[in-house]
């Protein structure tokens, strides 16, 4: 049989017809196409989400405050905002915040520094690798408002005491944080480092900083958190000087007093200062820094 009698004989396959689609019928084809619905658009601020969480959690603290009806166990939202406000224009409200704040940045900054200087010496010698690791593992479980006796004893009643426990609540968080990215930094980028002759400080801030920013940032959050937590709690026990103090020994003094509505109102800046330094400070060094070189999303 010839070739053209066998190719006569075979049965070909179906040929399916072409179909050309008319984009206009069909519309708006996946969801970049499509454009956003108005919940769509503001669903992607987060600042906006973050804002109907707390306002969810308000409505809820007013709701069941008013359901208890005790305003001296829980007083509700509203009373809350109004004594805030009261205490803040008329009140010593402003002014023991920013004696907090003071003491706080004192210490904090000493603490950062003290864990500066540790990290160094433990990168750039094995001794000090050795000193930081055995003072972490011993200071770092130890509560920092459990040193506030010896404090006292040692720096007496006033500011030194303070800043005392503030330094031992941030320096072995942030050594700590900062000595665990310098030490996960890749071998090429040090020998690469190495290789343009750095060594020493220049070693430290030119290559393993911006390397084990992610891990510094970390620590610096964490070591703010402490500091700010210690601060409180240690206003609560004493003033700065005396019987004159920031927010913890007015929440003290208030609560003595009855006045819960004050001791919330002093509870809720605690909570502002918290979440202005989060989202204006660290949210705004993270833009500029880690996500700008894009190493975190």
């Amino acid at each position: 049989m010839s070739d053209g009698a066998g190719r006569a004989g075979r049965r070909l396959p179906p040929v399916r017809p072409e179909r050309a689609a008319d984009r206009r019928q069909l519309g708006y084809v996946g969801a970049v196409e499509r454009p956003l619905s108005l919940w769509e658009r503001l669903y992607g601020y987060a600042w906006l989400r973050r804002l109907f969480i707390l306002v969810v959690l308000a409505v809820a603290w007013e709701l069941y405050a008013r359901w208890i009806n005790n305003p001296l166990m829980l007083p509700s939202f509203s009373e809350v905002v109004g004594a805030l406000y009261e205490e803040t224009v008329h009140g010593p409200l402003i002014d023991r915040t920013f004696t907090t704040i003071q003491v706080l940045l004192i210490g904090y900054s000493l603490g950062l520094t003290l864990a500066a200087v540790l990290t160094t010496l433990a990168v750039s010698t094995r001794l000090g690798n050795d000193v930081l690791s055995t003072l972490t593992a011993m200071f770092n479980p130890l509560p920092a408002i459990a040193l506030l006796p010896l404090a006292l004893l040692w720096f007496g009643l006033g500011i030194p005491s303070l800043v005392f426990v503030i330094v031992h609540s941030v320096v072995w968080a942030v050594a700590l944080n900062t000595h665990t990215g310098f030490m996960s930094v890749s071998q090429t980028q040090r020998m690469a480092g190495q290789n343009y002759g750095l060594r020493g400080i220049r070693y430290v801030v030119l290559l393993l900083i911006p390397a084990a920013f992610p891990s510094i940032l970390a620590g610096l959050k964490i070591g703010w958190a402490f500091a700010w937590r210690t601060l409180i709690a240690a206003e609560l026990v004493f003033g700065v000087s005396s019987r004159s103090g920031g927010l913890g020994w007015y929440i003290f003094e208030n609560r003595n007093q009855l006045l819960t509505a004050n001791v919330f109102a002093g509870l809720l800046m605690v909570i502002i200062i918290g979440l202005l330094v989060e989202s204006v400070i660290f949210r705004t060094l993270e833009k500029h820094t880690v996500q700008k070189w894009g190493m975190q999303n």
